[in-house]
C-alpha cells in the first residue's frame, strides 16, 4: 500500500511556482481497421487498442491480419504510440485451437500487449509470448480494490475497470494498488453488467462474449402482460415502444478528477465507429488532457470542446457511474436519441500552396454553395464556402456525389493531408 500511495505522489509537482501534472495518462483510441488506427495516433492518441482475426469480440468490425498489425505497429512507432490487441473472448473448447501460433505471431508484429479475460489465454500468454504486457479486460467486470490486487499478484501489467466503477472506487483502487488502471471516458454503454449480457444468445444465437453481440437492447420492443392467460398490450400505438438501452457515455467534463487521481489510461470506446468519429472524439480528448495537465489550476472546460464532441455520430450521453450510480434520467426508454449535427464529408489528401488547389476524396455528398467545416490537429477548425468543383481530370461538376470520388477545389487556407472536411445537416 505504501509503494501505491507514493506512486500516486508522483501525478504532480510545482514547477517554476506554478502546479502542472507530470504524470499524464494514456488516451487510448478505438481502431476497427488500418484507416482508422492512422486517424487516431494521427489525431493525438497515445496508444490504440485493435482486433485480430481470432479471439476478440466485435467480429463484425474489419479485424486486423498479422501483417496489417504490423504495419500499424510501423506507423504507431513513428509517432510513438502503442498498438494493443483484443484477445477478450471468453473461450470455449473449440476456440482455442492455434492460439500459442496466434500470440507468438501478435508478439512478432511488435504489439505492446494483448487485452484478455480468459485465464487460460493469461497463462498462455505468458510461455507463448512473454514479451507481450497483459491487460485484463472490462470482460471480467473489475470492481473491486481487493479483486485489483489478485489481479496484481497474478502477474498482469494492467487492469481494466468495469463500467460500473465510480470516481470513489477508482481512487481506493490507486491507493491500494500498485497497478496500471484503464477506465472508459467516452462511448457506448451496456444494459448488462460490462458486457455479460445473453439476450444476444436467447434472440439470435450470436454470443456476445464471443464477438456476436446484435446489440438487442437498441431494439424497439412491445410490452404485454398475460391476464387470465392471455397477452394483453400494455402500450397502444401512441406510445413509444419499449428500449432499455442506456445513454453513450461522456466523461470529459471528468478528466481532470481522473488525472487527479492517477489514473492510467483513458479509454474511448468505439472500434465500429468512422473515421469521422474517432479524429473528433481523440482531438477533443487529447486537448482537454494537455490542458489541465499544462494548467490545472486555471483550466475550464470550453464551450467550444463539447460543441465539437457533438459534430460526430452520438446517441444522447451521460456520466453512468462516474459521480453516483444512474437512474432513469441516464437511460434511452422509448428514444433512440441520436443528435448528429454534421456528417463527414471529404479528407484531405494534399493542398498545393502555390495554386491553392485541394485535393479531396468525398465521404459524403456536396456541391458548390455549401458551407462546410475543416478540422485537423495542425489547424483552427473554420469554416469555408464551397467554389467550383473538379474531377481529377479537371472536369467541372455540378455535385460530388460518388463515394471515395478524387475531387478538387481551390482554398486560400492552408490545409493538410488527413485533415477532414465536414458538412452540417440540414
Amino acid at each position: 500500500m505504501a509503494l501505491a500511495l507514493e506512486q500516486n505522489d508522483k501525478i504532480r509537482e510545482i514547477v517554476d511556482g506554478k502546479r502542472v501534472i507530470t504524470k499524464k495518462p494514456e488516451l487510448l483510441a478505438p481502431a476497427g481497421s488500418l484507416e482508422k488506427l492512422k486517424v487516431a495516433v494521427h489525431y493525438g492518441a497515445d496508444a490504440v487498442f485493435i482486433g485480430g482475426q481470432e479471439f476478440g469480440l466485435r467480429s463484425n468490425a474489419d479485424n486486423f491480419s498479422i501483417e496489417q498489425m504490423r504495419e500499424g505497429v510501423e506507423f504507431a512507432n513513428k509517432y510513438g504510440a502503442k498498438i494493443y490487441v483484443t484477445t477478450n473472448i471468453f473461450a470455449h473448447n473449440e476456440n482455442m485451437d492455434g492460439l500459442e501460433q496466434y500470440l507468438k505471431d501478435i508478439e512478432s508484429a511488435g504489439v505492446t500487449g494483448i487485452i484478455v479475460a480468459d485465464p487460460l489465454i493469461i497463462e498462455t500468454c505468458r510461455t507463448a509470448a512473454p514479451k507481450l504486457e497483459i491487460h485484463l479486460s472490462t470482460q471480467q467486470s473489475l470492481s473491486n480494490w481487493k479483486a485489483v490486487q489478485y489481479w496484481k499478484e497474478e502477474g498482469l501489467h494492467r487492469v481494466v475497470l468495469a463500467r460500473e466503477v465510480g470516481g470513489e472506487e477508482m481512487k481506493l483502487m490507486k491507493e491500494k494498488v500498485d497497478i496500471e488502471i484503464e477506465a472508459f471516458v467516452h462511448g457506448a454503454m451496456c444494459i448488462a453488467y460490462s458486457g455479460r449480457c445473453v439476450l444476444s444468445n436467447h434472440m439470435t444465437a450470436r454470443d456476445s462474449n464471443r464477438g456476436g453481440c446484435c446489440q438487442s437492447c437498441r431494439w424497439d420492443y412491445d410490452l404485454y402482460e398475460l391476464e387470465d392467460g392471455e397477452e394483453k398490450a400494455l402500450f397502444d400505438d401512441n406510445h413509444a415502444p419499449f428500449a432499455m438501452s442506456p445513454k453513450d457515455l461522456k466523461l470529459i467534463e471528468a478528466i481532470p478528477h481522473m488525472i487527479e487521481l492517477g489514473i492510467d489510461s483513458l479509454k474511448v470506446e468505439g472500434r465500429m465507429k468512422s473515421i469521422h468519429y474517432v479524429a473528433t472524439v481523440v482531438s477533443v480528448y487529447r486537448k482537454v488532457i494537455d490542458a489541465y495537465c499544462a494548467d490545472p489550476d486555471n483550466f475550464k472546460i470550453k464551450r467550444e470542446w463539447l460543441e465539437e464532441l457533438d459534430k460526430c455520430a452520438n446517441r444522447d450521453t451521460a456520466e453512468a457511474f462516474f459521480h453516483d450510480a444512474p437512474g432513469h434520467e441516464e437511460q434511452m426508454f422509448g428514444v433512440h436519441g441520436r443528435k448528429t449535427t454534421y456528417e463527414f464529408a471529404g479528407l484531405i489528401l494534399e493542398h498545393d500552396p502555390e495554386t491553392k488547389m485541394v485535393t479531396m476524396q468525398q465521404r459524403n455528398y456536396f456541391k458548390p454553395g455549401d458551407e462546410v467545416e475543416f478540422f485537423g490537429p495542425e489547424i483552427e477548425n473554420f469554416r469555408f464556402t464551397m467554389g467550383e468543383i473538379w474531377d481529377e481530370d479537371g472536369n467541372s461538376l455540378d455535385a460530388a456525389r460518388h463515394p471515395l470520388q478524387i475531387v478538387k477545389f481551390k482554398c486560400d487556407t492552408p490545409l493538410k493531408p488527413h485533415n477532414m472536411m465536414r458538412k452540417e445537416n440540414n
